[in-house]
């Protein structure tokens, strides 16, 4: 338990006023991350429901591959024009696991415009404003973000962005940081086919975890007390009719489609040419200095602290550390291409939630650009807390993947 808790006490040592935190309210925060985790985890039939989400994932994978084959003939999945020496050998991430993120936009979009999305996050968004207290934009924004990105939930409280309290601007940016969009939930549990049981539903509930761990977090380290927008009406749909939601919900997935792509190759192009830059220096411990190899001693006591023992620790603190610096989504790639046995059951699950986050430089850049189109005039308070929302979104999903080392035995 001390585990956890450390990740608030930090919190505590570098917050801007110790004496304003409310106690009260990061303790039923607290709580509520303990009932959200024994509920989805430990109870039969609730665990039976998301289990069930797994033919989910092979039903929108399948979908999927129907299309892509359709358009882009082996290279998207579809029949060999040749045989296959190489296992493996034919598969194209972009063509293949990539254009998930179209589905899942044009199926988000379609939610949304059906109301269906919007009743969900108002549900999500009471319980966050009964139990923590905060303000009815924020809970909003928060329960959002456990579905949708860091930019696409703050524009369902696009009126009150400018009015958020310094604390609530921060909480919102917290929030997006500690959580994953749904659109790229699919395309991780495509990844972790096979690594975790039921990868979807693993993924959804580190994100329900999660959004109180990031009010938790952001009261600790900016306390306020002020709330706003209690009385919230969500926007009406831009599209006419469901066929028009799908397409608008298309075009965008193919923005994010191309910008995910793009990251993911100059991200791993920057990573190789740091490491060859590195080789140039001595060995250490008679291996060849890497940035993995760095990160790995800087995360380690981290994963340590979720429960991990320390052997493992040493393995899963690279993969912290770049999802930290780079992205989740290579954190996930190489979580999935670990060697058998690296990593037992447990800590291949406390790795899982505690990677389930938007919280690294790249998403900075996003998140910062986003707000300040939404709020011009807090254009320079919003980059001013943005690296302190890195290092709150990272605590978050830790006490996340913290309450999972104890759940889970």
């Amino acid at each position: 338990m001390w585990d956890w808790g450390f990740f608030v006490a930090l919190c505590w040592a570098i917050s801007e006023d110790r004496r304003a935190v409310p106690w009260r309210v990061v303790a039923i925060g607290m709580g509520l991350q303990v009932v959200i985790a024994l509920v989805l985890l430990k109870l039969p039939p609730v665990q039976h429901a998301f289990l069930a989400l797994n033919g989910v994932v092979e039903a929108i994978q399948s979908a999927t591959r129907a299309g892509t084959s359709f358009v882009f003939g082996y290279l998207g999945g579809g029949a060999l024009p040749f045989a296959e020496t190489t296992p493996g050998g034919s598969f194209v991430l972009v063509f293949q696991a990539l254009p998930i993120i179209l589905i899942m936009s044009a199926l988000s979009s379609l939610l949304f415009h059906w109301r269906i999305l919007p009743a969900v996050v108002r549900g999500m968004a009471w319980v966050l404003t009964r139990t923590l207290g905060v303000g009815g934009a924020v809970g909003v924004s928060a329960a959002a973000n456990i579905f949708m990105g860091m930019v696409e939930a703050p524009l369902l409280i696009r009126p009150y962005v400018r009015h958020l309290s310094r604390s609530e601007l921060f909480m919102v940016m917290t929030c997006g940081m500690a959580t994953i969009a749904g659109t790229m939930m699919v395309l991780y549990a495509s990844f972790l086919q096979g690594v975790v049981d039921n990868p979807l539903g693993q993924i959804l509930i580190a994100s329900l975890i999660s959004a109180p761990a990031a009010i938790v977090v952001s009261l600790v380290l900016i306390p306020s007390q002020a709330r706003t927008g209690g009385d919230y009406v969500p926007p009406p749909s831009e599209a006419a009719t469901a066929i028009e939601a799908i397409a608008i919900g298309a075009q965008e997935g193919v923005q994010l489609l191309i910008s995910v792509a793009a990251l993911l190759l100059v991200m791993v192009a920057l990573v190789a040419l740091l490491n060859n830059a590195l080789g140039v220096l001595p060995d250490v411990l008679g291996a060849p200095l890497t940035l993995e190899r760095m990160l790995g001693w800087l995360m380690a006591p981290v994963c340590w602290l979720m429960g991990m023992p320390w052997a493992e620790a040493m393995v899963g603190g690279p993969l912290l550390g770049v999802k930290t610096i780079l992205n989740e989504m290579i954190a996930y790639i190489q979580l999935s291409h670990l060697p058998e046995g690296a990593l037992s059951e447990r800590s291949r699950l406390i790795l899982t939630y505690a990677l389930c986050g938007f919280a690294n430089f790249g998403s900075l850049g996003i998140m910062v650009g986003g707000l300040s189109t939404l709020a011009p005039e807090r254009r320079g308070e919003i980059a001013r807390l943005g690296l302190k929302s890195i290092l709150s979104g990272t605590v978050a999903t830790c006490m996340t993947g913290a309450i999972i080392g104890l759940v889970v035995w």
